[in-house]
């Protein structure tokens, strides 16, 4: 049996270490994967207080494969992020949409005990990502959700090079979709609270930076055709609305539990609709991924040691809104 290190929430709504026995022979296409790097994510702090293993930002190396494994082999680079598996004949699995098949078994849930936080963890070879020449594995973890989740929007719903894009707060998502956007050709405008990341915003590739903190009206050189909210505080929509385009599309990208309250009737005068979106389909991941490596768009990372300490430190700053950007363990 391999002993596999994990890093679990507990009643205590802290992570602890522990060891698990992972088998010796693999089924199916199931691959051992070597833990290498892990990313840290908004959404891993909804289960510090669950008894599952942390993390869904997975880099890492193939260590073994199960008989029915056909395209991976010992030694690749691989990620694995939110989901882990679809049932692979609905409607939504067989259109490329599995992200959305009733039968997904996805992080948090009760089909995966697996997690990235951790020196190894078995995934099936259908939901691992090759991970491209050129790219580190420590640029790759936080694109397996972050990078996925914001490449996903601009990929899925049609986006064109000439529309302009909003995104709303320079954070571990808003930064990906900042530089994604911008090397898709589109114009991009950032809005923040205040001046303060002003600098980096425009660094990354923003065209536009629009402080909103005690302005009654905002102003932007062209309106608003899709507006990423990567922000988990709901923003001011009285502020907002005004300067999307009519037909104009809103996507709330991160994770909150509460309602979604937003003015009905600029809504329906203008044609605005929300859309929801969860990650991104294997598929769009991938593309993702070659995308990145292209375009050298990287994430900005802070490296934690994958110990007992630097998950406790890396959770613990993260919950105080002390990280820059975003948070990475190289596993030792």
């Amino acid at each position: 049996m391999v002993q596999a290190t994990v890093f679990k929430g507990s009643k205590a709504n802290v992570a602890v270490k522990d060891t698990v026995e992972l088998p010796d022979t693999l089924t199916g296409d199931k691959v051992l994967v070597k833990i290498t790097y892990s990313g840290l994510c908004g959404t891993d702090l909804h289960y510090t207080n669950q008894d599952i293993v942390l993390g869904h930002e997975g880099v890492g190396v193939v260590e073994a494969l199960g008989p029915d494994a056909k395209w991976l082999k010992k030694g690749d680079r691989v990620g694995f992020g939110y989901e882990h598996d679809s049932c692979g004949h609905c409607h939504e699995c067989l259109t490329g949409h599995e992200t959305y098949c009733p039968e997904r078994a996805t992080y948090g849930g009760d089909k995966v005990d697996q997690g990235s936080l951790a020196s190894h963890a078995v995934v099936r070879e259908a939901f691992l990502h090759p991970i491209p020449e050129g790219m580190t594995d420590e640029e790759a973890a936080p694109l397996q959700c972050a990078g996925a989740t914001v490449f996903a929007v601009l990929q899925e719903y049609d986006t064109q090079p000439t529309e302009t894009i909003g995104v709303i707060g320079l954070g571990g998502l808003g930064h990906l979709a900042i530089q994604f956007a911008a090397k898709m050709g589109n114009r991009v405008v950032v809005l923040s609270g205040t001046e303060r990341k002003r600098e980096e915003a425009m660094r990354l590739g923003a065209h536009e930076f629009v402080a909103t903190k005690g302005q009654t009206e905002l102003k932007v050189s062209h309106p608003i055709n899709r507006l990423l909210v990567t922000t988990s505080a709901q923003p001011n929509w009285h502020q907002l609305l005004p300067i999307l385009a009519p037909g104009a599309s809103i996507y709330p990208l991160s994770v909150a539990f509460g309602n979604l309250e937003i003015p009905y009737l600029p809504l329906v005068f203008n044609g605005i609709a929300v859309q929801g979106s969860l990650v991104a389909s294997r598929n769009i991941h991938r593309e993702m991924l070659a995308f990145a490596a292209l375009h050298k768009i990287k994430p900005t990372n802070e490296v934690f040691p994958l110990t007992e300490e630097g998950v406790k430190e890396a959770i613990s700053r993260l919950e105080r809104g002390d990280i820059h950007l975003r948070a990475v363990l190289k596993a030792p």
